[in-house]
């Protein structure tokens, strides 16, 4: 495991911080006396590397922010974090050593539910508030009054996560009449799957197809070809990174067709996938929680992702940023603007203020519910349209990942059908 601490913040924060001082005026005031310190686990390596470095960048991109405005009550801030690997079996012991051992000041999460649930049980023995990063109905069960999520999908996952999906399907002139679903053996692509099961049951649609597949999986072939057959006019995939690239291959040498193919898979809102798919992408209806439309485009977003992707050039991440960064470093404003309004740490007092008020971030103005998830869910339903190749500057401008839910950010309209060479 390697500490992170004001001295040795590696290269990381080398080329965040100096990203990050061509960009902010240096503060009149330099902060002085002993440093807050913010703990916590972030997949450096193992499967989840790929979304927990940029989180990271986003994290040190922040942490140069707030140092070069005076720090935080006057004190400058050090991030503390240890690798877990992509491995939720190491996440208790981090946090143990975090609280007890390193005696951070304020603990957040690293990415992804399958990081965040094991870490829980620890930080509320000890009465701490945690902000997490992209967990999906973690407190559902634990009921933690001082968990907050940046996260849009909110706290009903059963009732919303799918909605747009279906608001999209159900719009169209035929209305469809059947759907497919699959899914990866594992908490989130489960929950986005049985979003959609509920709300096609809801809507009166026959569901023709209904899977899961074991981790590990690596032939998909069969799988596309089942949906194949029974002819669906809706597909809906619960995946991740690894699965969605060759279960978008399968469907692309299938020559597969359905009116609206997609759902819930990760893989496409990273960089690299952009890039290896291009093409077989385009009319793929998909989740995600940012794209660079001009609905979207909240104060200072824009300037993160310039700051983020020079960053990312040097350090061989993710390309593009849109995914986890404008969201990590939400997540640290969150804290930031809390710990500002209390005036000193007070994990009570903290976890009081983030449910009586307001944020604003990058993502624009949060609040949060009494499970610490935003009040008003926002999943984003994209279409990948006009994709050509798999040219990175095409992804980064609006019109290629165009909003179709929710209303308020829509930004283009739906194509049909999925199918190989879609445009």
């Amino acid at each position: 495991m390697d500490r992170i601490t004001r001295r040795d913040l590696g290269r990381l924060t080398a080329a965040a911080a100096a990203t990050a001082a061509g960009a902010r005026p240096a503060s009149a005031q330099a902060p002085s006396g002993p440093p807050i310190r913010i703990g916590y686990s972030m997949s450096l390596t193992g499967g989840l590397a790929g979304n927990g470095r940029p989180a990271l960048v986003a994290h040190q991109i922040w942490a140069q922010d707030v140092n070069s405005r005076g720090g935080l009550l006057g004190r400058p801030v050090e991030l503390v974090h240890y690798d877990d690997q992509s491995n939720g079996a190491q996440v208790p012991g981090i946090y143990t050593k975090l609280i007890d051992v390193d005696k951070v000041d304020l603990v957040v999460s690293g990415y992804a539910t399958a990081i965040i649930a094991p870490a829980m049980p620890v930080v509320m023995q000890r009465g701490m508030t945690f902000v997490t990063l992209l967990g999906t109905g973690v407190n559902h069960e634990f009921r933690y009054d001082r968990h907050f999520n940046i996260c849009p999908v909110g706290s009903d996952v059963k009732e919303t996560f799918a909605k747009g999906y279906m608001d999209i399907a159900m719009a169209m002139d035929p209305k469809p009449r059947t759907i497919a679903l699959a899914a990866l053996d594992a908490d989130f692509t489960q929950r986005a799957v049985e979003s959609a099961r509920h709300l096609a049951r809801q809507h009166g649609l026959r569901v023709v197809y209904d899977r899961s597949y074991p981790p590990g999986t690596v032939d998909f072939s069969p799988i596309m070809r089942s949906i194949q057959a029974a002819r669906p006019d809706l597909v809906y995939i619960g995946s991740y990174p690894p699965d969605s690239a060759g279960l978008l291959r399968a469907a692309s040498e299938l020559r597969m067709s359905a009116r609206i193919f997609g759902g819930a898979m990760i893989g496409p809102q990273i960089s690299a996938q952009k890039a290896q798919l291009g093409p077989i992408l385009n009319n793929m209806v998909n989740w995600d929680i940012y794209a660079p439309e001009p609905t979207m485009q909240f104060p200072g977003v824009d300037a993160l992702l310039r700051r983020y992707r020079e960053v990312a050039a040097r350090e061989n991440t993710d390309a593009l940023g849109l995914y986890v960064p404008p969201l990590a470093y939400a997540q640290m404003q969150v804290l930031e603007q809390a710990v500002k309004r209390v005036g000193k740490i007070d994990q009570a007092a903290l976890a009081a203020d983030m449910h009586a008020h307001p944020f604003d971030t990058v993502i624009g103005e949060l609040r949060f519910d009494r499970l610490g998830e935003w009040t008003e869910e926002r999943n984003l339903y994209i279409q990948f349209q006009n994709v050509t190749d798999g040219n990175l500057e095409r992804f980064a401008r609006p019109g290629t990942q165009v909003i179709l839910y929710p209303e308020r950010f829509r930004s283009g309209t739906l194509r049909t059908p999925y199918g190989a060479g879609s445009t």
